[in-house]
């Protein structure tokens, strides 16, 4: 029998004026624009649909702009509309597919991104660094140039986003020496990432304690359908291991392919990707080759789906 996963997108989705035609629309998704300002102290409403581009770039504004959009997504659909078996997201995407599963409220998983984005780019300022994403090398070859390049500075790998790219990260110097042994080893391309530090990397320990802390007063429920960990690549199905895999996450590589890979083993054939952008659908094409992917990013989609659907 078909299977369909939710996907929810990471950091580097995001675009100015997504979001806007669903604050528009829905009084529900202006609550929770209006939560995420509030806990932030910035109108983030208004960087989501105006801008700037450089801002709303920023860690501490991307993270939760990109999860208010997922979240307004399901807020219109209210629920209806589609039946699915697992949720996945990247990176800070995981939280949407926790509350889509109902293992955090839409608004604790807001305020939990808020101070993830607040301590991870406290933690970039602290500890500078940055990422390349490496094409046509295997895990094990990224692995060997990583562990060759650290001489230069820590340098590991940070996305397995699929069988033909992987990001790594650390400090600069380690990054950029990773970059030029990759195409030594015969990698397609390395191309080093506009981003704002080393995120999936042990200089991210800071926030990985501040999180922690954090983590450790907030609700966290087995979920109603099966979330894949990034950490993992796996089922999780159990509240306090989803908090310990939240904390992990923050300096562990976000196993991406090994997800999609687990999900087309399990018979998964139909991906909805809910928020901004395509990036998640894109590489399912090429890696699970589904029977059908949907993107849930404007209120027009939501009623083309609905209008497919009735």
């Amino acid at each position: 029998m078909s299977k369909t996963v939710l996907f929810f997108p990471g950091q580097a989705s995001q675009y100015v004026g997504m979001g806007k035609d669903l604050y528009d629309h829905s009084a529900a998704v202006r609550t929770l624009y209006e939560l995420a300002s509030d806990a932030i102290g910035e109108d983030v409403a208004r960087l989501s649909f105006d801008g700037p581009a450089e801002e709303l770039k920023r860690t501490r504004f991307t993270q939760p702009a990109i999860l208010l959009h997922s979240l307004a997504v399901l807020s219109v659909m209210n629920d209806d509309g589609f039946e699915f078996d697992y949720a996945a997201g990247h990176s800070l995407g995981e939280y949407g597919a926790l509350a889509v599963c109902g293992a955090m409220s839409f608004e604790d998983a807001i305020r939990a991104v808020v101070k993830r984005a607040a301590l991870m780019e406290d933690a970039c300022v602290a500890n500078p660094g940055t990422m390349a994403a490496v094409m046509g090398l295997t895990e094990e070859q990224i692995v060997e140039v990583c562990r060759e390049a650290s001489a230069d500075g820590v340098v590991v790998p940070a996305n397995y986003n699929s069988d033909a790219q992987i990001v790594v990260s650390g400090a600069v110097a380690g990054v950029e020496k990773a970059a030029a042994l990759a195409k030594e080893s015969g990698a397609k391309r390395a191309i080093m990432l506009e981003v704002g530090g080393a995120f999936h990397s042990p200089l991210m320990e800071p926030a990985r304690d501040g999180l922690e802390a954090y983590l450790g007063d907030v609700a966290i429920n087995a979920p109603k359908r099966p979330v894949i960990a990034n950490v993992t690549a796996k089922e999780v199905l159990d509240g306090e291991d989803i908090r310990r895999l939240l904390v992990e996450q923050v300096t562990a590589p976000v196993r991406w392919a090994q997800t999609m890979s687990f999900l087309r083993d399990n018979g998964v054939t139909r991906i909805i990707e809910i928020g901004p952008g395509k990036v998640l659908t894109g590489l399912a094409r090429r890696e699970m080759k589904p029977e059908q992917s949907i993107n849930l990013d404007t209120l027009e989609d939501i009623h083309a789906f609905a209008g497919a659907n009735a």
